[in-house]
């Protein structure tokens, strides 16, 4: 099937266009990174589309953290195939195809030619009721790191013994606020998932797996949705660890190199801190996450890279029961032996 590759560069305000024809970028212009700008681009690429007789457009986009949501979501509503490459191999492919210099215009021709030559698979849209909820979920983390902060600095005055009682009083009713304002998030998050039977059935199934609990089975579940979306549900376990930077990377070449090993940690920070307190919470119950880490431990690994093993096989588990839809089931490993002697 014929398809045409195009490609936008999104900044705040704009994003600069281009395509790829007779094997090479063609720059288009820039539009208004708005409802009038995406109609205007929506008219130039059915126009090269019609001339070109492609039967489908696919549209090239880097993330800019949020910037390009607006055009991805009028992209899906006009049935053009979308594709968000990851920025970091996005710009080591352009390296290694002589892109060396970057502006807005060069970028989108670059990412027209990415396209153009790589035939990336098309990416799904994250359903509304998960974006909203991974939205929610920011929120709270942001708000909860505030009110940590804000008791710092409470406790941090109230050993002054000179801090003058209005400035408490203003530090005390912060915290006020903050408490309310994440009530009002958490109460949004249940009104959600009230309305939303899929996302609670989902959740059902995950908090059947060990290490996963009510304070990080949504934002795993939401990790599985964008996941699913990003491969089109052809994702594997390693590949999932990858996304979020549980994966092992060694460091050795020869006999001169020679570094530790150590996870990538090139996902999402947030992710990884969930599944770890999971795993912390979870060895400690009777279940096979704590025979996994006895067994981790048995083999001489060390207490914290048998908790990261932990973390990665709850993030495992969870994708298998994810796209399974159905609970999980410990019988599975029944190969894991206990090991009274070990904690």
């Amino acid at each position: 099937m014929e398809t045409l590759y195009v490609a936008a560069d999104i900044a705040k305000q704009s994003f600069t266009s281009a395509y790829w024809s007779e094997k090479q970028a063609k720059y288009w212009q820039a539009y208004a990174n708005e409802p009038t700008g995406y109609e205007a681009f929506a008219q130039q690429v059915q126009a090269a589309q019609s001339a070109s007789g492609a039967e489908q457009v696919h549209l090239i986009l880097e993330p800019t953290g949020g910037y390009e949501l607006g055009l991805a979501l009028f992209a899906y509503e006009q049935g053009w195939l979308v594709t968000k490459p990851n920025p970091q191999d996005l710009r080591a492919w352009a390296t290694g195809m002589g892109y060396r210099a970057k502006n807005d215009k060069i970028d989108a021709m670059m990412l027209a030619e990415y396209g153009g030559r790589n035939e990336p698979d098309p990416q799904e849209l994250v359903p509304q009721a998960v974006r909203e909820l991974d939205y929610y979920l920011r929120r709270l983390d942001e708000l909860k790191r505030d009110r940590q902060a804000e008791r710092n600095r409470l406790d941090t005055a109230k050993q002054k013994p000179d801090t003058p009682r209005p400035l408490l009083d203003n530090i005390e009713r912060s915290l006020e606020r903050l408490q309310e304002q994440m009530a009002e998030i958490e109460a949004a998050i249940a009104t959600l998932l009230k309305r939303s039977p899929e996302l609670r059935h989902q959740r059902r199934l995950l908090l059947s797996v060990p290490g996963i609990g009510a304070k990080n089975s949504l934002p795993i579940l939401v990790l599985c949705y964008r996941f699913h979306a990003l491969t089109c549900g052809k994702g594997t376990k390693k590949q999932l660890a990858a996304f979020l930077g549980v994966d092992s990377q060694t460091y050795v070449s020869g006999t001169s190199v020679r570094g530790s090993v150590a996870i990538s940690k090139r996902g999402s920070r947030m992710g990884r801190a969930f599944l770890y307190m999971g795993a912390l919470g979870g060895i400690r119950g009777h279940n096979v996450l704590r025979l996994f880490y006895q067994q981790m431990l048995a083999r001489g690994k060390a207490k914290k890279v048998a908790l990261v093993a932990c973390s990665r096989k709850i993030l495992t588990w969870a994708w298998a029961v994810f796209t399974s839809a159905s609970p999980f089931d410990p019988t599975r490993f029944s190969h894991l032996e206990p090991s009274p002697s070990l904690p």
